[in-house]
């Protein structure tokens, strides 16, 4: 039988990435999701429960009906923006969730979990390139409530004795690199799928927030790493753990930065059409920099060339 495994969020964009990769790895993921975001026709890699993260009788009763090996906790809500209108919704999603999470699997026996942090946790960096040792002082709600739930982790970890990796994403990006499985957020707030839409006219002129951040051509600069390679990165961790990793915590970026300038020039580049723009004053909660330290595992998509390819040619949107 194959081992399982419970993915929450994993209709999600990454989760359902996430699920992909495991399968592919001989795990058998179950998806956890109340499809609020995510996408039921994603979950083409093991079952899906339609279930939120609140409901800690449902929680429970699929635990203790799967009795997964470990838990990979990529639900919540993810927007810096947002979260500064609304910082209720996610210190419910991101805070109180994964505290919901952490006691049933605790009571179940469930003693791992890989976590989907953000490297929204470090605010606005002192140095550059980001490493995990850096201290963690986040400027937006969306940050406080990821740091939070780390450290609910680590209080769990200490007391009762879950294992867990704690992954800091970067900028995720790009398609599913087989067609399976698309960028489509709706509504949409990343930078690369809006570009390309606007390239393509499926949308106005990108709006850029800031042109005078201490960077080279005054736009924020963020370090793009492919949804895939994220994926991959989760199953790695889960085999860490497995393999008597007690805690871990990492940054997951290629440690290159690009800006919002540079984005849409290279979309342009690759596509032939120009990227219209329209520009704003800076908006709240966006450091200029975030750029992680190389990460010590392989890449498959290294560049930000080769994360607008998979959606370019890949993307089943066309």
């Amino acid at each position: 039988m194959k081992t399982e495994v419970l993915v929450t969020g994993g209709a999600g964009y990454i989760g359902s990435h996430t699920c992909k990769a495991l399968a592919e790895s001989g795990y058998g993921p179950i998806a956890y999701d109340n499809l609020s975001v995510g996408h039921e026709k994603d979950v083409k890699w093991g079952r899906v429960i339609n279930g939120d993260l609140v409901d800690a009788g449902l929680l429970l009763s699929t635990l203790k009906e799967f009795r997964p090996e470990a838990v990979l906790h990529l639900a919540g809500s993810g927007y810096v923006g947002e979260s500064l209108r609304d910082p209720d919704k996610y210190f419910q999603n991101n805070v109180v969730a994964t505290a919901n999470l952490l006691r049933s699997m605790r009571i179940i026996g469930v003693d791992k979990i890989i976590f989907s942090s953000s490297c929204s946790t470090y605010g606005v960096p002192n140095t550059v390139p980001i490493t995990s040792s850096h201290p963690q002082n986040p400027i937006s709600p969306y940050g406080l409530s990821k740091l939070m739930a780390e450290q609910i982790i680590k209080e769990f970890g200490k007391a009762y004795g879950i294992r867990y990796s704690i992954l800091r994403y970067f900028n995720a990006a790009g398609a599913d690199p087989e067609g399976e499985l698309s960028e489509a957020h709706d509504p949409e707030y990343h930078l690369i799928p809006l570009a390309m839409d606007s390239a393509f006219g499926r949308r106005g002129p990108i709006e850029v927030f800031g042109t005078d951040y201490p960077t080279p051509d005054g736009t924020c600069v963020r370090d793009y790493i492919h949804v895939s390679d994220l994926a991959a990165a989760n199953v790695r961790a889960l085999e860490r753990l497995r393999s008597g990793t007690l805690a871990e915590i990492r940054n997951l970026g290629t440690g290159d930065g690009t800006s919002v300038l540079e984005v849409t020039q290279a979309v342009g580049r690759l596509t032939g059409r120009k990227v219209p723009l329209i520009f704003h004053n800076r908006r709240a909660g966006d450091p200029p920099i975030l750029v992680a330290e190389r990460l010590d595992e392989p890449l498959r998509f290294g560049t930000i060339e080769d994360i607008l390819e998979t959606l370019i040619f890949k993307d089943p949107r066309g």
